[in-house]
């Protein structure tokens, strides 16, 4: 089977949040043949499409969700190709994996990603970054799938770039066509495995005395404003530690909202009301959201 659907799938189950009701139907890309499938889901499901990795930024609504999903999970190991300091990857390959194969050849540039989870296709998407480095930084083109166009490349320059976020540019789809990221090639420097395990470790273990990576989060839930650290704001406004039933934001640093064991979307949401209207109040900054909010 080459696209797989799942109907009514979970979104506590397809997100690191762990929270959130059904959404309508998942569609899993299985292999390249599975896309000319995928081009009558589109056109049957018409609006309402998502694409997910692995959930990794996302807060789902409870209830029912009226949303049609699409995933890149190809039956195959999901391996890198490496040729001198370029790396062709396919979308479904974890970022840790990534990062892995990078220590193990010694190539350098994505240091700074260390300890971000999700997909490769994912963090593209969101434009991932963290410690001055993101995807684009590393990124030298991406093969893309769209309805009308099917799979072609484009080059990192001709693309649209900006602090979590990312977009393909209005000339390679028809407006507001669905689009996949489909395998991503990246272009390092060489250096050592010693030296990129060292720094990698470095960045991790930093991340870990800061931020709770092995806590039930969707990573940072808002934007930094510019000239300001929403992390702060909110540690200034009162919200480190603060909870609401099953959720709150993490002790460890107050830009994380944890579900700390039965948490709710009713919960977080109200939790990031309440802090955006007090950060407003105290400091004049209007925070906005991170996480991708799906209801």
């Amino acid at each position: 089977m080459t696209l797989e659907l799942l109907h009514k799938p979970s979104m506590a189950q397809l997100t690191s949040l762990g929270i959130g009701g059904n959404a309508r139907v998942l569609a899993k890309v299985r292999d390249e043949a599975g896309l000319e499938e995928l081009s009558r889901f589109v056109e049957r499901e018409g609006s309402d499409l998502l694409a997910i990795g692995e959930g990794s930024n996302m807060l789902a609504g409870d209830g029912e969700l009226n949303l049609a999903l699409v995933q890149v999970a190809c039956e195959r190991k999901a391996e890198a190709h490496i040729s001198g300091t370029n790396v062709l990857v396919p979308a479904d390959m974890r970022l840790p994996g990534l990062l892995s194969v990078l220590i193990k050849n010694g190539l350098s540039g994505m240091e700074g990603l260390a300890g971000i989870p999700g997909s490769v296709g994912g963090s593209i998407a969101m434009n991932a970054g963290s410690y001055g480095t993101d995807m684009q930084a590393s990124v030298k083109r991406i093969r893309i799938w769209t309805p009308s166009k099917g799979l072609f490349w484009k080059e990192a320059t001709e693309l649209e770039w900006g602090y979590r976020h990312f977009s393909i540019g209005s000339e390679s789809q028809s407006e507001d066509e669905f689009f996949l990221v489909w395998e991503v090639e990246f272009e390092l420097s060489k250096s050592t495995e010693e030296e990129v395990r060292a720094r990698i470790k470095e960045t991790f273990e930093k991340k870990k005395a800061t931020q709770p990576v092995t806590a039930k989060t969707a990573g940072c839930v808002f934007k930094n404003p510019e000239g300001y650290s929403a992390g702060k704001l909110l540690d200034d406004a009162g919200f480190r530690g603060r909870n609401l039933g099953g959720m709150g934001f993490s002790e460890m640093h107050a830009n994380f909202l944890e579900n700390k064991g039965g948490g709710t979307a009713v919960q977080a949401l109200e939790l990031m009301s309440q802090a955006t209207e007090v950060v407003a109040e105290k400091f004049g900054v209007t925070l906005k959201p991170e996480v991708i909010i799906l209801s």
